[in-house]
């Protein structure tokens, strides 16, 4: 009983995260400041970097054999996903305001920029329901099996889909501020370092067909680039 509530718990701070991140991107980053911007985009990278190595860290086998050690195994998922949605509520709580704008498009020229990040938040929903949302929220355990890798919808485009889907939607803003740049050009080359290591994760997870499936769908995140 205490596990399921802490699941259930769990995928809700994982809503209110994302739903917050949402908020505070479209509409808490518009602020202007009139302080220094080097300490600012200091703290908002090492924000960004506790929450990258989370990810990362906390993702691969061993960390994981760790945690089994004081944690129950069913529930391992759903420590990942409170840590990470504590985290990211942190990085809009303690954002520290950069300020400044590269550009703003005003009406119909920034309707091709408002059609990619549509784009890209479609990827985004297609791709989780693809992976189940509630493994992904860690209220239900994940059950990996071979016979579970995705490869088809948008997994038959790009080998990660979700990732696109999110680069095209911080980086397809019509209103480049400071603050979005920073946020958008670190969580992206956060993605195109971290990709290579889940790889091989995916490589010992599902073996050959996940070669195989590297062979039939060639690019990682961006059709023809990458």
């Amino acid at each position: 009983m205490i596990g399921r509530a802490f699941a259930w718990s769990g995928g809700g701070a994982f809503v209110i995260s994302l739903s917050m991140t949402a908020w505070w991107y479209w509409h808490g980053v518009e602020l202007s400041t009139s302080g220094p911007r080097g300490p600012a985009v200091v703290a908002d990278l090492g924000l960004l970097t506790l929450f990258a190595l989370h990810h990362s860290l906390l993702a691969r086998d061993w960390a994981k054999t760790l945690v089994a050690r004081i944690v129950p195994p069913h529930l391992i998922r759903s420590l990942y996903v409170w840590i990470a949605s504590l985290l990211l509520i942190g990085v809009c709580v303690w954002w520290q305001p950069v300020g400044g704008t590269l550009y703003r498009l005003n009406g119909w020229s920034k309707a091709p920029f408002v059609v990619l990040q549509l784009v890209g938040l479609g990827l985004v929903l297609r791709a989780v329901r693809a992976i189940r949302a509630l493994e992904l929220a860690g209220i239900v355990p994940p059950h990996a099996r071979p016979d579970e890798l995705q490869a088809k919808g948008p997994y038959s485009l790009v080998r990660h889909p979700l990732y696109l889907g999110w680069i095209l939607a911080v980086c397809g803003t019509a209103h480049m501020t400071g603050d979005r740049l920073v946020f958008a050009a670190a969580t992206t080359g956060y993605i195109l370092i971290a990709i290579p290591w889940e790889e091989r994760g995916l490589v010992r997870e599902f073996g050959e067909r996940y070669e195989r499936y590297r062979q039939q769908v060639r690019w990682r995140v961006v059709p023809f680039l990458y």
